[in-house]
């Protein structure tokens, strides 16, 4: 995120009566009365490109599976909220950090399943809308033109397999990237 930088150069005022004027100073001189001396000077400021990504929840429990969710194959889980306020067009991504879920033995004899891929994990941006599976590589969320504030809600599929998903504790991280190009 760039921040604002904000350089003013401003003329010094000398009076006559003050002493010497300082070196490469503006300066200007009055005589008479009223005694009034003005010296113009200027500001200048250079905005950079602004960008703020901002999560209702840093985490999402996904929906623990019932029989009905594995015999459909999925089961759904509205996610956080992501709120960007930008001051030019911008790009919001995700990823999957690994294409791996972490995998966490629960159960004696039933080990975790250490190979679920990313793309066990779907996401959209409208609920009941078309799913797009979960990769390494940086998909187009949502993006925008200079906002205020433009909110976008992550809704969330997990894939299940009766003969695949385990009894464990997964986890995979997901990275959201807001971008200003």
């Amino acid at each position: 995120m760039r921040k604002f930088r904000f350089c003013a150069l401003f003329g010094a005022v000398a009076l006559g009566m003050m002493g010497h004027p300082s070196v490469g100073a503006a300066q200007c001189t009055v005589t008479g009365a009223p005694a009034n001396c003005t010296d113009p000077g200027s500001v200048s400021m250079t905005a950079g490109r602004v960008v703020r990504l901002q999560l209702s929840a840093g985490s999402t429990a996904l929906t623990a599976p019932t029989p009905a969710d594995f015999d459909a194959g999925f089961n759904s889980t509205s996610g956080p909220t992501l709120t960007v306020s930008a001051n030019s067009a911008w790009s919001l991504t995700l990823r999957a950090s690994t294409a791996l879920w972490t995998a966490t033995n629960t159960s004696p004899g039933a080990p975790a399943r250490t190979n679920k891929p990313a793309a066990d994990l779907l996401w959209s941006t409208t609920s009941g809308g078309s799913y797009n599976a979960l990769t390494t590589t940086d998909a187009t969320l949502v993006t925008g033109a200079a906002t205020a504030s433009t909110s976008t809600t992550l809704y969330l599929q997990t894939l299940y397999g009766w003969t695949l998903d385990t009894p464990g504790t997964y986890g995979l991280t997901v990275v959201l990237t807001l971008t200003a190009p």
